[in-house]
């Protein structure tokens, strides 16, 4: 007696991975996701090795967790791996006050977002 396994979401050759609970706001994340979107997964690691932004940390951890599933999951070509999809969500948002003059609160946010990685993998054109 055991769950039933799920149909697959992605194609054959995706493989994806998700990192949740990210404390930046969205808009900063899609700044990251923009800049590695499309490019082929080894230029995108080295990307962002030397990216200046703080994030980029938590997103080269996703991007390398996303080529561990498509190698050891999938049984994909992790040199010809491309990602295919990033895309930024929020996340839940922390609500913090501080006290103002004439005793009004000024209200401080705190977002956290999720990145989600898909990568597939692309024939080489010879």
């Amino acid at each position: 007696m055991g769950k039933r396994s799920r149909e697959r979401v992605l194609a054959s050759n995706e493989a994806k991975a998700v990192a949740r609970n990210l404390r930046t706001s969205p808009i900063k994340l899609n700044l990251v996701a923009t800049a590695i979107r499309g490019m082929r997964a080894e230029k995108a690691l080295a990307e962002l090795s030397f990216s200046r932004k703080r994030i980029a940390v938590d997103v080269k951890k996703c991007l390398e967790s996303a080529i561990a599933n498509a190698e050891n999951n999938h049984d994909l070509d992790v040199d010809a791996l491309v990602v295919s999809e990033a895309y930024v969500g929020k996340n839940l948002v922390m609500k913090r006050w501080k006290p103002r003059a004439r005793g009004r609160v000024g209200k401080i946010l705190k977002p956290f977002s999720q990145i989600t990685i898909v990568l597939k993998e692309v024939e080489e054109a010879a």
